[in-house]
């Protein structure tokens, strides 16, 4: 017989893994978005996007097999891309303020920043 603590466990390994799956997708396809809006000068959006939403990916892959080490690497990832769309956020409003025409990457670098936060905030709070 199972006991309920470890059904919770699984079920908690199961939400993170699918969390990371769909975290890994969101950033490529935000990286997609960013790179279609302008091909000649975002490159580094469709790389990052695809590099940290394959990471991503693999994280929740390897959790769903059991893998625990995943959600660790999961919340260093989501805590670190934080870091980066932070700063990268803030730096892209201050031009936009400054007469920088480029509002969209502004706000798609928000909408990433702020899809990091929920998913680090997410995986903090479950249990695996």
């Amino acid at each position: 017989m199972i006991c309920t603590e470890t059904v919770t466990r699984l079920n908690n390994a199961m939400t993170n893994s699918k969390l990371l799956i769909g975290y890994g997708v969101f950033l490529f396809l935000c990286g997609l978005a960013g790179f279609i809006s302008n091909p000649a000068a975002a490159k580094t959006a469709l790389i990052s996007g695809s590099v940290f939403g394959g990471l991503s990916v693999v994280w929740g892959l390897l959790l769903a097999k059991g893998f625990g080490f995943a959600r660790v690497a999961g919340i260093v990832t989501a805590m670190l891309l934080c870091g980066v769309f932070g700063w990268r956020s803030t730096v892209s409003w201050q031009r936009v303020m400054d007469g920088d025409p480029k509002a969209f990457a502004a706000s798609l670098i928000t909408l990433m920043l702020i899809g990091s936060i929920a998913t680090f905030a997410r995986l903090l709070a479950k249990n695996a």
